[in-house]
């Protein structure tokens, strides 16, 4: 038995019965990426130690009996998670050898029910990015095909998925960060409603943008972690009090009544964008058709304001980046530059070195919008349009349960293509950006394969709070197109 291809549901049965344990598993794991992943570079930091260490304890739980639904199971961290006594570097020269002293909300759960905490995953540099060039370390690869991109910025998370490097990875979604590599490497990526996980421990990128979600193999395996993950959190101000249903039940519901009754909504203004791969029309084309195929009634509707989200999205996003990467000044933690002689040239030369050229661009652009006699012009305008942008949704969800787009205009694109072009690279979340602007949850479910071997997703957008309608409706269209190819052998 291959251990490395089980998913989370198949492991978590074998644990179950004891016909595997977790060391097995999880050795089974390092065992791939120390042979692999010096092509892959997927992980910043793997401690095997630890790994082994904690998938000791969690045999023991087992074998008293105590196990819960994560206990042994091998994940990954998104390198922007904090860890206590475990570097985390937000793939940034600045933070190169911070350790935390506590744990994220997120990961103190994973820890609660004794999973295995595999690796730190690469990131573009502070998430900002869509391909993880931008990583201060080194470029993580598709495992599809090792000259191209992998997504971004949690494409360290989506690769180690991919290459059966662990069983499951935690990723952050500020504009599509989640959705957009899941779909590039052919895995499931949810991004759930703004405030439903805590972002507790998650080094801030843009405040209001911000979610952390889970990658996997499939949408069983979602639901799974999502259940894990979610939940109200006093410790960050922003999550919400909502109650947590099992997602699992989605499942069960697409068992009992499949997807009749469901009804698509397709927003007349994305196919009409220019830039859209033929092959990701195509994929779309037959996704809707395989919907319609399951009961599901699709209408085309509209969302008006498609046309701005972008320019508003990169207003907000770097306003509220230069807001929170104020804080790495050289005075507190990270890393300080020692050949100053004051303390505004140390700041100067500290941000200078510490940080690459997408976090400067993006901060320069955010302060610059943010400053007097131009906050009303950018900052003001483009939260105005926000607001157009949440009302769009809201009127579009009145007559269709979930929103239908391909997740990225084109397959994944080869490493070094777009870096020196950041408007080309900013307009591949196109799909994406407005689910982060309008707050609503949405999920990268495999859709199809290119010409060139590369996989393509399918992006399903609900109500706020209503992930369990995108886990049904994810699970149904999965159950419907089969089981999606496994990336060649690496």
């Amino acid at each position: 038995m291959n251990l490395h291809t089980l998913t989370i549901a198949q492991a978590k049965d074998l644990l179950d019965k004891k016909e595997i344990s977790s060391v097995e598993l999880t050795r089974a794991f390092l065992d791939r990426i120390d042979k692999y992943d010096n092509t892959i570079s997927a992980f910043i930091t793997v401690d095997r130690d630890l790994a082994l260490e904690q998938a000791q304890q969690a045999d023991r739980i087992i074998a008293k009996g105590e196990n819960q639904a994560f206990t042994g199971i091998p994940v990954a961290l998104k390198d922007v998670l904090c860890t206590k006594g475990v570097k985390t570097t937000c793939a940034s020269k600045i933070l190169e050898n911070f350790v935390p002293q506590y744990d994220a909300t997120v990961v103190e759960k994973f820890k609660a029910q004794d999973a295995v905490l595999i690796g730190k995953a690469n990131m573009d540099e502070f998430a900002m990015g869509s391909s993880t060039e931008n990583s201060a370390f080194f470029v993580t690869r598709n495992p599809w095909n090792t000259d191209y991109v992998p997504g971004g910025s949690s494409g360290g998370s989506a690769a180690a998925v991919a290459a059966r490097f662990c069983s499951g990875a935690v990723g952050t979604d500020t504009g599509g960060s989640i959705r957009q590599p899941a779909s590039h490497c052919g895995v499931v990526g949810l991004k759930p409603t703004y405030g439903r996980v805590s972002r507790f421990g998650v080094v801030a990128y843009a405040s209001s943008l911000d979610q952390v979600g889970p990658i996997t193999r499939d949408v069983t395996d979602t639901a799974m972690m999502l259940n894990l993950m979610g939940g109200h959190d006093p410790k960050d101000s922003t999550s919400a009090p909502e109650p947590m249903p099992d997602f699992l039940k989605g499942i069960a519901l697409f068992k009992e009544q499949g997807l009749s009754g469901m009804t698509a909504g397709i927003p007349k203004e994305f196919l009409s964008l220019e830039g859209i791969d033929p092959e990701v029309k195509t994929m779309f084309e037959n996704a809707r058709k395989t919907l319609e195929g399951l009961g599901v009634d699709i209408k085309e509707i509209s969302l008006p304001h498609t046309n701005y989200a972008v320019a508003a999205y990169y207003i907000i996003a770097p306003c509220e980046a230069s807001a929170n990467l104020a804080r790495f000044d050289g005075v507190r933690y990270g890393v300080r530059d020692m050949d100053a002689n004051d303390i505004m040239e140390m700041y100067k030369k500290t941000k200078s070195k510490g940080f690459g050229l997408e976090v400067q661009r993006r901060i320069i652009i955010g302060t610059y919008s943010l400053s007097s006699g131009y906050y009303d012009a950018y900052y003001g305008r483009a939260s105005q349009v926000r607001a157009l942008i949440m009302d769009d949704f809201k009127r579009a969800f009145e007559s269709c349960d979930i929103i239908l787009s391909p997740v990225a205009p084109t397959p994944a694109f080869k490493i070094g293509e777009k870096i020196e072009d950041p408007l080309t690279m900013y307009l591949s979340d196109i799909f994406t950006l407005s689910c982060n602007l309008a707050g609503v949850p949405g999920i990268s479910v495999p859709a199809g394969i290119s010409s060139t071997g590369l996989p393509m997703g399918l992006q399903m957008m609900a109500r706020h709070f209503d992930e369990m309608s995108l886990i049904r409706a994810g699970y149904g269209f999965e159950q419907a197109v089969g089981k999606h190819p496994d990336p060649p052998e690496l």
